[in-house]
């Protein structure tokens, strides 16, 4: 159903991106970047808040991008991470699969400056073995993501 909703999001809005879709799974991090071959921090992770004032919001970031605390709360002051379950009823996609693409549920998203570093990301596809290959400006134009800094610097300098 999660894949089905972000290809038909795709198709709605007549955008020409390709599906990645793996035998293995990509349901982490570590093992999205082994399967796709490149550094974790092209793997472009959605996390899900809940805020204080009860908004819901999604968080892009680089793979191997840290929240810091601090930053967060500057921005939206405090906020928790949601459980699986919560993320699969609000965005339609399992953990592992989740992406800011065909929701269940209309949310804000928010890219971290830290997929700036890289002129293509990989973001999960709606399951936890798929994918799409795309630049983090094109991630913004698609997603309606607004930029903010929120995360830690990468500790290793990665080329672009």
């Amino acid at each position: 159903m999660s894949l089905a909703s972000v290809r038909a999001d795709f198709a709605a809005r007549q955008l020409d991106l390709t599906i990645i879709e793996l035998e293995t799974s990509t349901a982490t991090v570590a093992l999205a970047a082994q399967a796709h071959g490149v550094e974790p921090g092209r793997i472009a992770k959605t996390l899900a808040f809940r805020l204080a004032d009860e908004r819901v919001i999604l968080l892009v970031a680089r793979g191997d991008a840290r929240i810091d605390n601090g930053k967060f709360k500057s921005r939206f002051g405090r906020g928790r991470m949601l459980d699986a379950q919560q993320v699969e009823a609000l965005t339609g996609h399992p953990v592992g699969g989740v992406c800011p693409f065909g929701l269940a549920t209309p949310l804000p998203v928010y890219l971290d400056d830290s997929l700036q570093d890289f002129h293509e990301v990989l973001p999960a596809a709606g399951a936890i073995h798929s994918a799409v290959r795309l630049s983090p400006t094109l991630l913004a134009e698609i997603t309606g993501g607004e930029w903010v800094d929120v995360c830690q610097p990468a500790t290793t300098s990665q080329p672009a």
